[in-house]
């Protein structure tokens, strides 16, 4: 009862915060597990060395990633820092999940074109804007009417990684492909709002500054859903977005039939977008700006790629 109590205040808390349904529900995963590694104990009963042993089991005994590992820190951070009002403090003997360097898949031109003979639709144009604009994938899916910007061929992008908005480029080759796109999603929503529905979820506390926002036609989901659904915060019959699942299986199928053998997802687009860019000749800096990164050394994994580090080695056989 108690558990159940504090999480429901987890979830309170989170909502108010305006965090998104699925960073709450990874915290809420994370603090859960937490509760039961400790033998169910409150976490007022519990600090710093139960933290450290937990984040160091999930290290040892479970193998997990490093971006895992600090999810799940993130997530007890919160829960002592903004739940329990009880600050942390030295966590410094946690054992540290291994981070290795890997380089990012990346399609040749080639290969891009092959793939994109075995995509069609919706399923197409998500991907044309993964390699067209760099976007990730939930960027993508995430995108609203408002977003784009055909005349001027630029995207905004919002609430990307780390919460940060930024402006990337809008093909000019995919207009027209986009404009029938959104003439379809269009007569969707108009049907949906003759049938007494047609609202969309709305960022923070737009939808009370303007309550008729979430009909508007610029706040709709450039990929909507197939299937309206409960909104699981307002418990509302919307339109979500589409899933990314359906994306990432069109994908790996494309990959299939293309013949490429390469481990590729829909992120080795936006990691070709990057580094077709680089073989272009544009600035690092200007790659960096597009795609969002916070550190230009994250950006300077694409040099690896190419096998430059400012200039071209040539192989001493040659």
């Amino acid at each position: 009862m108690l558990k159940s109590q504090l999480l429901n205040q987890v979830r309170q808390i989170m909502r108010l915060k305006h965090l998104s349904i699925r960073t709450e529900k990874a915290y809420i995963g994370w603090i859960y597990r937490f509760i039961l590694y400790n033998d169910k104990k409150h976490p007022k009963e519990l600090g710093e060395t139960e933290i450290r042993n937990f984040l160091s089991m999930l290290a040892i005994e479970n193998n997990v990633s490093p971006s895992t590992q600090n999810q799940a820190l993130n997530a007890l951070l919160f829960l002592y820092g903004k739940v329990l009002h009880q600050p942390l403090g030295d966590l410094g003997n946690v054992v540290r999940a291994n981070r290795s360097l890997r380089l990012p898949v990346v399609f040749t031109k080639i290969e891009i074109a092959e793939i994109f003979k075995y995509l069609s639709g919706e399923n197409k144009l998500i991907v044309s804007l993964l390699y067209g604009s760099g976007l990730r994938l939930m960027e993508a899916i995430r995108l609203r009417v408002t977003d784009l910007d055909i005349k001027q061929n630029r995207i905004i992008v919002r609430f990307g990684k780390g919460n940060k908005d930024r402006i990337t480029m809008f093909p000019e080759s995919l207009q027209q492909t986009t404009k029938n796109h959104l003439q379809k999603v269009k007569a969707v929503h108009l049907q949906d709002c003759d049938e007494g529905f047609g609202e969309v979820y709305l960022p923070y506390a737009l939808e009370k500054k303007s309550p008729s926002a979430a009909k508007e036609w610029k706040w709709q989901y450039v990929f909507p859903s197939t299937k309206r659904s409960i909104d699981p915060r307002g418990k509302k019959e919307m339109r979500h977005h589409l899933a990314e699942s359906n994306v990432q299986r069109a994908i790996k199928n494309a990959i299939t039939k293309a013949g490429v053998n390469k481990n590729g997802s829909a992120h080795s687009f936006r990691h070709s977008f990057a580094t077709h860019l680089l073989e272009g000749g544009y600035d690092i800096r200007t790659v960096q700006d597009l795609l969002g990164h916070a550190d230009v050394r994250t950006t300077m994994i694409y040099t690896h790629v190419l096998n430059k580090g400012g200039v071209s080695v040539k192989s001493p056989l040659d």
